[in-house]
């Protein structure tokens, strides 16, 4: 059997030497290493920002979202969006497992599980897209994944219909970062609360802060009155995170003068980052989730204010996630519910 390095060195194709992730190209065919495991891939949940992206290129008809996502993977051997420079992850069952990951015992063929690494490093043959779900990005297809020796993974639960979990996994980094973040008696911020890593976040901020205040920001009244119904933020604010200065004013209205102790971007369109800054205090926190995020803008825009603020990369993987965000959504029965209604009937 071939022999493979850990990381997935062994399938870049361009740039050799590059890591799996930020290769332009890597080897996707179908084929088990000694520590890969081969999947049968069943659903593709595309990262938001990225499915948002494609969606307004092919100008919202589906068979021009097949043509694209085709068109990435066939460039790339990965569903890498060159634009966004993100991917998402996938749902399937274990077709093939190698001798190094068999010796772990925990992973048997037949098994469903959800990858927990992004697509953006996943290589991936797309055999037939069946239906795609246009409104939250999840892609029914037939195809061929290989996840590295290094690649994380959660099995299904029995519990819970697949494409709730599809979703929660998708976003599982979010809530559990909000509970490093978030203290009690915070103040928080949250933009893109009416997603579905806003929503989590929302709950989990509140669950952290306890008596602090929550201020969700979405766009849209409808979407503004589904977060309100839910009863978890103190003030539910209107606004285009892409208008700094109006938010910030609307945001001053609510906190005062010393604004959030910590800020959580959830939003899944660009230009956002001056917005999140503005609403944070002085040596407060700022965690930029969305991957629509430009870390460059970030970093020099609040250079340009003056703002002394702990910027935090949106890192979707801290130890437990997956565990500690499906359990948010099985003892929170509205936030199932929410979650029930947005993803499980397509």
């Amino acid at each position: 059997m071939l022999k493979g390095h850990p990381y997935g060195l062994h399938r870049v194709l361009d740039p050799v030497g590059a890591m799996p992730q930020a290769a332009w190209k890597l080897d996707n065919q179908p084929v088990c290493y000694d520590n890969e495991i081969l999947i049968d891939v069943e659903v593709l949940n595309i990262d938001s920002a990225s499915f948002a992206q494609i969606r307004e290129e092919a100008g919202n008809h589906p068979q021009q979202v097949a043509a694209i996502m085709h068109r990435i993977v066939r460039d790339r051997g990965k569903h890498h969006n060159p634009v966004t420079g993100s991917g998402g992850m996938l749902v399937g069952r274990v077709a093939e497992v190698g001798p190094v990951i068999r010796r772990r015992g925990d992973l048997e063929v037949g098994d469903k599980i959800a990858t927990l690494v992004s697509l953006s490093l996943t290589p991936l043959v797309m055999e037939e897209i069946k239906h795609i779900d246009m409104k939250n990005g999840q892609v029914e297809i037939t195809g061929k994944a290989i996840l590295f020796e290094s690649g994380i993974y959660a099995k299904m639960p029995d519990d819970v219909p697949d494409r709730v979990a599809l979703a929660v996994f998708d976003v599982c980094g979010a809530p559990a970062q909000t509970a490093r973040l978030v203290k009690p008696g915070n103040s928080v911020v949250i933009f893109g609360a009416g997603g579905k890593s806003g929503l989590t976040v929302l709950r989990q901020a509140r669950l952290s802060s306890g008596s602090g205040n929550i201020v969700a920001v979405e766009y849209g009244e409808a979407a503004c009155e589904r977060v309100r119904k839910l009863g978890w933020a103190d003030a539910v604010l209107n606004l285009d995170a892409t208008k700094p200065a109006e938010v910030y004013a609307a945001v001053h209205d609510v906190l005062g003068p010393d604004m959030a102790d910590v800020v959580i971007n959830c939003v899944n369109v660009s230009n956002t980052e001056m917005s999140s800054i503005l609403c944070a205090r002085e040596l407060g926190s700022v965690y930029f989730f969305s991957m629509a995020t430009s870390f460059t803008a970030a970093a020099l825009g609040a250079e340009g204010i003056g703002k002394d603020v702990n910027m935090v990369i949106g890192n979707g993987y801290c130890k437990g996630h997956a565990e500690f965000a499906m359990n948010l959504v099985r003892n929170t029965p509205e936030l199932l519910r929410v979650f029930e209604e947005k993803f499980a009937i397509v």
